[in-house]
């Protein structure tokens, strides 16, 4: 605690200087003090979830241990706004590609199998195919997985979003999207290996 106390008066940079000379932790600590609330804030603002918004701090700290040894930072405050904001629209991006890759090449492996030794021409059909499937399968979902899908996967809403709208209990949701997507890829299988 003194040892904190010591270096409060410190500004960003000095911190910054002080962790590169000794690599101790607690100047990086310091700053997360300083800053850990406003990082919150903007995860919170693109996350939309608390606890991914909290997850997405610790990362961004964590991240900082590495890089602030290798860049020279001017602008601590503005520099940190950059890189948090950089690192939520990376976890937006890995989000929104889940539907694709959970459904289509998880559930489908199968089916792009035989598609690659089909004809060229045939895979442009095999492809409207394998979306029809999707979205028979998603219809014949009960209506809590199929709503709980439909909400997280195609409208990007949050867990805690989707419990407000849907009056579902957080682990509600978690156990409607699990069970949905394990559904789904029944039912993809089941639907790919039926004579069309």
């Amino acid at each position: 605690m003194l040892y904190n106390e010591k270096y409060n008066h410190f500004s960003d940079n000095e911190l910054i200087t002080e962790y590169k000379h000794t690599k101790n932790n607690v100047f990086v600590g310091m700053l997360y003090k300083r800053y850990a609330h406003l990082v919150l804030g903007l995860s919170l603002k693109y996350l939309k979830d608390e606890d991914e918004a909290k997850d997405a701090v610790m990362q961004i700290f964590e991240k900082l241990l590495a890089d602030l040894l290798k860049f020279n930072i001017e602008y601590f405050k503005s520099w940190l706004y950059t890189f948090s904001k950089n690192h939520c629209l990376m976890i937006l991006r890995n989000q929104q590609s889940k539907l694709k890759k959970e459904i289509n090449l998880e559930v489908h492996a199968d089916l792009f199998m035989e598609t690659e030794s089909s004809s060229h021409l045939n895979q442009a059909s095999e492809k409207e195919i394998q979306y029809t499937l999707l979205e028979k399968a998603i219809e014949e979902l009960n209506e809590d997985q199929r709503k709980c899908i439909m909400l997280f996967y195609l409208k990007e809403r949050s867990y805690n979003e989707i419990a407000d709208e849907t009056g579902y209990s957080l682990n509600e949701v978690k156990s409607f999207i699990q069970n949905g997507k394990r559904n789904l890829k029944i039912k993809l299988e089941k639907n790919s290996e039926a004579p069309r």
